[in-house]
This record gives C-alpha cells, sequence and structure tokens, in this order.
C-alpha cells in the first residue's frame, strides 16, 4: 500500500487518533469518509483495527511467496515448522501435529501423506506406543522449512522497515496484549 503524503486530519473527538506525521494511507480515507457519513459514530477502533487487517494482507502475500520460493504452501509449512520447532530428532506424533496446527484428524493425515510422499517427513513406529507412530523431519525436510524461514523473515523485516527497533518492540508488546485474551480463550 503506497503511503501518501496528505494533511495531518483534524481529530472529531478525544477518542479519535490524529496521525503523527503528514503521511496518510487508505485508512485515513476510510475513515474521513465514515466521519462525514456518521459523525455520530466514534471511529477509533476503525483506525487500529481497519490497519491490522490490510497489513494481515500484505503479510499473507509475503508468507505465500516465501514458501512458493521454495516449493512451499503455507500450511506445508506449518507442519514442517511444528517439527522443525521440536529441536533433534524433529518429531510429532500426529496428533501433536493436530494440536499445533489446528487442523482435523483426516486434513492432518492428508497432509502427512502429501509431505512424505514428497520426502519431507517420514513415518516411523513410536518405540513407546506399539500402535503409534511418530512424524519425523527429513534431512531435505529440514533444509525446505529452514531456507523458507530464512526467506520470511527477511520479508517480514521488510514489511517492518519503517519502525526502529524500540518501536518494533513496542508493537510486538501492544500486539501481544491484544492477543493473549484470544490464545487464553482457544
Amino acid at each position: 500500500m503506497a503511503k501518501r503524503a496528505g494533511p495531518a486530519s483534524n481529530p472529531g473527538s478525544d477518542g479519535e487518533i490524529a496521525p503523527a506525521t503528514a503521511l496518510r494511507d487508505e485508512v485515513d480515507d476510510l475513515v474521513e469518509g465514515w466521519r462525514v457519513q456518521r459523525p455520530d459514530l466514534d471511529l477509533e477502533p476503525m483506525q487500529v483495527l481497519s490497519r491490522i487487517s490490510r497489513l494481515a494482507r500484505h503479510l499473507d502475500i509475503a508468507r505465500r511467496g516465501a514458501f512458493a520460493g521454495h516449493g512451499l504452501e503455507t500450511w506445508e509449512f506449518d507442519v514442517l515448522s511444528a517439527l522443525r520447532r521440536q529441536g533433534p530428532p524433529f518429531q510429532l506424533t500426529p496428533g501433536a501435529l493436530l494440536r499445533a496446527t489446528l487442523v482435523t484428524s483426516g486434513t492432518m493425515t492428508n497432509r502427512i501423506d502429501r509431505l512424505a510422499a514428497a520426502g519431507l517427513v517420514r513415518r516411523q513406529p513410536d518405540p513407546t506406543d506399539k500402535r503409534g507412530v511418530l512424524v519425523t523431519l527429513t534431512g531435505p525436510g529440514v533444509a525446505r522449512v529452514d531456507a523458507a524461514l530464512a526467506d520470511l523473515l527477511a520479508r517480514e523485516r521488510a514489511l517492518l522497515a519503517a519502525l526502529g527497533g524500540e518501536q518494533r518492540r513496542d508493537l510486538a508488546e501492544l500486539m501481544r496484549t491484544l492477543l493473549a485474551p484470544f490464545d487464553a480463550a482457544g
């Protein structure tokens, strides 16, 4: 999304957010239109959450690009990274993968099948449960997820380039404050 220079808007109430600089974005235009049409409403939530929504779209595009550059779909990265984060020997049960990726059992079985066919994971008997299996990340799987992660982080760093280190830390803390109640409820 291009940043456009323009006059800083004058907030219509104490609850509205005034731009700190002369930079304007599409949300400023959206809010200005609603302010004219519905001056009775407090538009502050829209100023924050519409920007989060638009940033999420840009992040999704960056994520898909990073993964596609390594021959991965987003779901493949999610499964491979859940295994990679375990550390050697990079193993989880299908049930643990289910919980880590929030998909159904049938979906996970299909995903494991597809990743195994691609040589990125393998199924092994679980030595602690004769009926169970462990899903293990292969060497090519480790290499692929590591390269995709490095590419993703470079793209995410570019998305945050307009912010200084302290601003990024402050934003991360504010986002954590917003997200923590959702994570606790889930």
